[in-house]
C-alpha cells in the first residue's frame, strides 16, 4: 500500500508504516525522512525542477507543507520555526531562480547560528553543468553561508544525506545546511533503508568543557570587584536561561543581553542592565567600560556591541569567554579565560562551585546608573511615539509574547522598550539585519507556537519587502498581529543622515507606501490604524481581541531617533543621549 494515499494515523502507526523497506521513489524517501526527523511543517514553493517532490506530497495528509507567495518568505518562516521553537526549521525551492532566492534567508540564518534544512531542486544529473534551463550551482552560491551542502547524486544516498543534514544543523554552533537534488534522483527508485546513525569523518563538535578552564573563570569571579556578563544569543539556542539564572544569583554578577540575547534573561531581574552596544544602555555601556572581569556568554563580540575596539573595555583586567565554537574564541577580543563547550554543560558545571564576587558595591553603582539614566524619550507633546506604541504593546501583553521584528529603528525601539520574560521571545535579524524578515518569520513562530501570540514589529519600509505573505495568513487563519510603525522614511538611515551626514537626506523618502489598512483588507486581512495615543490603544485591544489575523498601522513621527547611540567609529562610552542629555 503507497503511505501517501493512506489517510492520517496515530503517531506510533506512522513512524511504523514510515520506516517499512518499500520501493518508492526519491521524492517518498524525501518525505519520509523528513517525518522522521520530526518535521512539523515545511515552507516551501514549488516548481519544474521539485515536481516529483510535489508529487510525492499529493494526497499524502501525514505531510505538513505550506506554501507562501514567495521563497524568501518561506525560508524567513523556516526561520522563525527554528528560532522560536528550538527545532530545525525546513523549506523546499525549486532550482535557478527558487533556489537563488533562498540565498539572502540562508545567510540570515547563518550569521545567527539558526538551524535549517534547506531543501532545493535541480536540474538532472545528466545537464548540470551545460547551463540548462533553470540551472544554478546552488551548492557553489552559498558554500560561504551554509554549515555544510550536498549535492545528492545517487537516490540511495538520500536517507543518509538527510539525517546528516539534520545533525549537523542542530548540533555544535548551529546553522543551515544545504540539500540539492537533481530532478532524476527525486523521481528514481529504490529500497528505502531509514538512516538510524550519523558518523561524520572530521565533524566532532566540542560539547563538553574543559573543567580546569571553567575552575579559573570561577577564581577569576572570586577575586573580581567590578564584573559584568554580556550574555548572547548562544544561551537561547543552548536552552541554558536556566543555568544563566542560576549562575547570576549565585555570581551576583551585573549582565547585559545582546540583541539576540534578550529573551535568555529576564529583563525584571534586580541584576538585569539592558543591551549594550550602539543602542544599549547607558547602564550596561558604562559598566562594560568600568568593569574589571568581562564574561561573555555565547555572545561573539560582534561590533554592534563594541563598537571601536581600541577603546572597548579599556579597564578589564581579565576576560573570559564561553562559546562551542572555538573560532570565536579571540576573534576579535582577546581571551584571558577560554570556556569551549555547549554554554549549558559549562554553566551547568560552574553553578555546582559558583560563589559570589565581590560586587556589592559594584551592584549598587549599577542599580543607581539604572534608576539615574533609564531610556527615556520626549512624550510631552501628546504626539503618537513609537516608543509609546512598544511600551503599550509590552504592557498588554505582559512580556509573554514571542515578537519578531524587522530591520531598523522599529527593531531597537523593541528590543529597548519591550520586557521580553521568556526565552525564544524574540525573533530578529542580528547579524545580517535582513529586511523582511520580520513578517514571514512571525508566520513560521506562529506555525511553531500555535497556542501562542505571536506579535510582528515591522517599519513601512521592510513590510513591503515581503507584505505578499498576507495571502497565506488570511487562507490559513494564521492569527498573527501584524504592527507596522509608519513614519513614511527608511528611518534608520534618515537618523545616520541626519547625525552623521550633516541632514543631507538622500533617497530615504517612501511617499507612494501603499495604505496598509487597504492593503491587508485586499488580502481578507482586518486592518487598523492609530494616529493618536487614544485610537492606539482602542485599535491594539481590537486586534488582540480579534481571532484571526490582524495588520496594525501606527503613524508616528518621521523625526523619531533611537537613543542612546553610538555612532560609527566611536566608543560605547561616547553616548549620544538625545533627549536625556
Amino acid at each position: 500500500m503507497n503511505v501517501q494515499t493512506e489517510p492520517r494515523r496515530s503517531k506510533e502507526e506512522l513512524m511504523e508504516k514510515l520506516q517499512q523497506p518499500d520501493l518508492i521513489t526519491g521524492s517518498e524517501i524525501l518525505l519520509r525522512s523528513l517525518l522522521l526527523e520530526g518535521v512539523e511543517c515545511v515552507f516551501g514553493y514549488p516548481g519544474g525542477a521539485v515536481l516529483y517532490i510535489y508529487d510525492a506530497m499529493h494526497g499524502f495528509s501525514d505531510f505538513n507543507h505550506l506554501l507562501t507567495r514567495h521563497e524568501q518568505g518561506a525560508i524567513h518562516a523556516a526561520d522563525g520555526y527554528a528560532r522560536s521553537t528550538g527545532k530545525v526549521g525546513v523549506c523546499i525551492a525549486t532550482s535557478g531562480p527558487g533556489a537563488t532566492n533562498l540565498v539572502t534567508g540562508i545567510a540570515t540564518a547563518y550569521m545567527d547560528s539558526v538551524p535549517l534544512v534547506v531543501i532545493t531542486g535541480n536540474v538532472a544529473t545528466s545537464f548540470i553543468g551545460t547551463d540548462a534551463f533553470q540551472e544554478a550551482d546552488i551548492t557553489g552560491i552559498t558554500m560561504p553561508i551554509t554549515k555544510h551542502s550536498y549535492l545528492v547524486r545517487d537516490v540511495e544516498d538520500l536517507p543518509r544525506i538527510i539525517h546528516e543534514a539534520f545533525h549537523i544543523a542542530n548540533t555544535g554552533r548551529k546553522g543551515p545546511v544545504l540539500i540539492d537534488i537533481p530532478k532524476d534522483v527525486s523521481a528514481n527508485k529504490v529500497i528505502f533503508k531509514p538512516a538510524k546513525e550519523v558518523s561524520i569523518r572530521g565533524y566532532n563538535p566540542t560539547v563538553q568543557p574543559n573543567k580546569l578552564q571553567i575552575d579559573k573563570l570561577l577564581k577569576a569571579i572570586e577575586e573580581a570587584e567590578r564584573p559584568v556578563i554580556i550574555a548572547g544569543g548562544g544561551v537561547v539556542y543552548a536552552d541554558a536561561a536556566e543555568e544563566l539564572m542560576e549562575f547570576v544569583n549565585k555570581t551576583q554578577i551585573p549582565i547585559a543581553t545582546t540583541l539576540l540575547g534578550l529573551s535568555g534573561f529576564p529583563s525584571g531581574h534586580e541584576l538585569w542592565m539592558g543591551m549594550p552596544g550602539m543602542h544599549g544602555t547607558y547602564t550596561a555601556n558604562t559598566a562594560i567600560q568600568n568593569a574589571d572581569l568581562l564574561i561573555s556568554i555565547g555572545s561573539r563580540f560582534d561590533d554592534r556591541v563594541t563598537m571601536n575596539l581600541n577603546g572597548f573595555a579599556p579597564k578589564v583586567k581579565k576576560i573570559a569567554h564561553i562559546d562551542v565554537d572555538p573560532a570565536e574564541i579571540g576573534k576579535n577580543v582577546r581571551t584571558d579565560i577560554p570556556c569551549v563547550g555547549d554554554v549549558k554543560a559549562v554553566l551547568a558545571y560552574a553553578n555546582t562551585k559558583a560563589r559570589p564576587a565581590q560586587s556589592k558595591a559594584w551592584i549598587a553603582e549599577m542599580q543607581a546608573n539604572r534608576e539615574n539614566f533609564p531610556l527615556k524619550y520626549n512624550d510631552d507633546n501628546g504626539e503618537l511615539k513609537p516608543q509609546y506604541v512598544i511600551e503599550m504593546i509590552s504592557e498588554t501583553t505582559k512580556g509573554e509574547a514571542i515578537v519578531t521584528t524587522d530591520v531598523g529603528q522599529h527593531q531597537m525601539w523593541a528590543a529597548q522598550f519591550y520586557k521580553f520574560k521568556n526565552p525564544r521571545s524574540i525573533v530578529t535579524s542580528g547579524g545580517l539585519g535582513t529586511m523582511g524578515f520580520g513578517f514571514p518569520s512571525a508566520i513560521g513562530a506562529q506555525m511553531g507556537n500555535p497556542d501562542k501570540l505571536v506579535i510582528s514589529i515591522n517599519g513601512d519600509g521592510g513590510m513591503q519587502m515581503c507584505a505578499q505573505e498576507l495571502a497565506i495568513c488570511a487562507i490559513n487563519n494564521i492569527p498573527v498581529k501584524v504592527v507596522i510603525i509608519n513614519n513614511q522614511v527608511l528611518g534608520m538611515v534618515r537618523q545616520w543622515q541626519e547625525i552623521i551626514y550633516d541632514n543631507r537626506y538622500s533617497h530615504i523618502d517612501l511617499a507612494g507606501s501603499p495604505d496598509f489598512v487597504k492593503l491587508a483588507e485586499a488580502y481578507g486581512v482586518k486592518g487598523l490604524r492609530a494616529k493618536t495615543k487614544e485610537e492606539a490603544h482602542r485599535v491594539w485591544q481590537e486586534a488582540l481581541d480579534t481571532p484571526g489575523p490582524v495588520v496594525v498601522e501606527f503613524v508616528v513621527p518621521k523625526g523619531e531617533n533611537v537613543f542612546p547611540m553610538v555612532k560609527a567609529g566611536d566608543t560605547i562610552s561616547d553616548m549620544l543621549m538625545g533627549d536625556s542629555e
